[in-house]
């Protein structure tokens, strides 16, 4: 019995030393204020970098699961923008950006299933009369495990007949009058 328990033990002990080796990964989810937000199971974004020309890109992996990818950025003074547009529009997804508690979410929701690369390019506007900052944002979309229901046809029936007798056929005659020609 003293063996048993101490096998289990072991095992314990060299399973719990396996995962403090692991780095534990936080996943960064941004808020949820509007109760309908899923979140992709497959959410990887770099950095956002800043170009010479003051334009900020970052780039993205995300998984078609219905789910959304976010990220974060702000304006000098560590506050949201005060306004903000898309254009071009992701092809394969929708993007939504929104503000809250001082910042503002730039989200990417790609096509179920799509698998492939979009993009598309947020203007963010800081207001006061500062000029607009590009946000360009390339997503990498993977649909691995990713399924889509496909409808059922709907089920085919005979027609019910009905219990009322069936109707007479009504039918008609037309009647054709001979003409004659005189002489």
């Amino acid at each position: 019995m003293r063996l048993r328990g101490s096998a289990f033990l072991l095992g314990s002990a060299l399973t719990l030393a396996a995962c403090a080796q692991k780095p534990v990964v936080q996943r960064v989810v941004p808020p949820n204020p509007f109760g309908y937000q899923k979140v992709s199971a497959v959410c990887h974004v770099s950095p956002v970098t800043k170009a010479a020309d003051g334009s900020l890109s970052a780039t993205m992996t995300v998984r078609s699961d219905d789910g959304l990818c976010a990220l974060s950025v702000q304006k000098a003074g560590n506050t949201s923008y005060a306004s903000f547009g898309v254009s071009p529009a992701p092809e394969h997804g929708k993007a939504f950006l929104y503000n809250y508690d001082d910042h503002t979410y730039v989200t990417y929701t790609p096509q179920t299933a799509y698998s492939g690369t979009d993009s598309f390019t947020a203007t963010l506007i800081p207001g006061g009369g500062q000029p607009r900052v590009k946000l360009h944002v390339v997503a990498t979309v993977d649909a691995t495990g990713v399924t889509v229901a496909t409808p059922k046809p709907p089920a085919v029936t005979a027609p019910k007949k009905s219990a009322a007798p069936a109707s007479k056929k009504k039918t008609t005659a037309t009647t054709r009058r001979r003409h004659t020609a005189h002489h």
